[in-house]
């Protein structure tokens, strides 16, 4: 049977029968228009003969056309779907898209800023109504690596400042140890110091009304004063913890303490910051390096 006409029984089928959105259905139709576009300029109209191999030349001209892989992927999901149509009417004797995988997409780098960028946030936050809290935010969110939700939980017996360490309830209540850096502790003690005192089981964090910081409000802080500094897409807390993983194993730290600090499960999802550190180098290296 010819393409065209299958398309458009496949394209009734998902109107009429399977009730698919008008949306849907018009995305359908301009992602098998595009296929039979390719079909015809190769002279393949009969569906009977298009091989899995046609099938993936035409991914690889999407590719050469510089279509994103979700773009792709959808585009395969079309043509999947109008395949096995096809072979549930018999129109083709196998399913040639059938065992066509979609592109692999790569996994997106997380985005960071420089040590230089958090020290001039410092200076900024001098000006701020409560200059200690926001210095003190950020050098546990940066200096000890912390999740959001890790920093707001934090009680004062968490803290000790004679041993250099901060106790950690992080994800499925799982406790771990992280060092506070001898450069955190001034930071720490000037936040401490403007406080009442404080019971062990009283909040770390709190706000000028004495209130246990939340997350939303951490949000908001860092938001501000990354816009200060930079402009890169997203500006959450957690670019900071990437931040502080990549600068870590760019200055050799072993993966597997990286892992330890940031309280991952498995070591591969500590592993990205090593593709980060690399994309640094690359970068380093075209911009420096005469032969690059």
């Amino acid at each position: 049977m010819n393409i065209d006409r299958v398309a458009e029984e496949y394209l009734e089928e998902l109107r009429y029968v399977r009730r698919y959105s008008l949306l849907t259905i018009k995305s359908y139709s301009e992602d098998m228009n595009d296929f039979i576009k390719f079909c015809k300029g190769k002279s393949k109209l009969v569906i009977g003969e298009i091989s899995e191999k046609f099938i993936k030349s035409f991914l690889m001209s999407l590719n050469e056309r510089e279509l994103d892989k979700k773009s792709i992927s959808r585009k395969l999901s079309a043509l999947r779907g109008m395949f096995k149509f096809s072979y549930q009417r018999n129109y083709i004797q196998s399913n040639p898209a059938a065992i066509i995988s979609n592109p692999k997409s790569q996994r997106k780098l997380p985005e960071i800023v420089s040590t230089e960028l958090i020290l001039k946030i410092y200076q900024l936050a001098e000006e701020d109504k409560d200059p200690a809290l926001v210095k003190v935010i950020f050098e546990l969110l940066y200096g000890c690596a912390l999740r959001v939700s890790e920093l707001c939980s934090l009680n004062f017996i968490d803290l000790d400042l004679n041993e250099k360490i901060i106790r950690i309830k992080g994800k499925g209540n799982k406790m771990r140890i992280i060092p506070v850096g001898s450069k955190s502790v001034p930071v720490i003690t000037e936040y401490l110091n403007g406080k009442p005192k404080m019971n062990v089981n009283s909040a770390l964090l709190t706000d000028k009304e004495g209130k246990r910081i939340y997350s939303r409000f951490v949000h908001r802080i860092v938001f501000k004063y990354l816009s200060k500094v930079t402009d890169i897409k997203k500006k959450s807390p957690h670019i900071l913890r990437h931040s502080a993983a990549t600068h870590m194993l760019d200055k050799g730290a072993d993966l597997r303490a990286v892992k330890e600090i940031l309280g991952h499960e498995n070591l591969s999802t500590t592993q990205i910051y090593t593709h980060v550190s690399i994309e640094r180098l690359k970068s380093t290296y075209k911009k420096a390096h005469p032969k690059s």
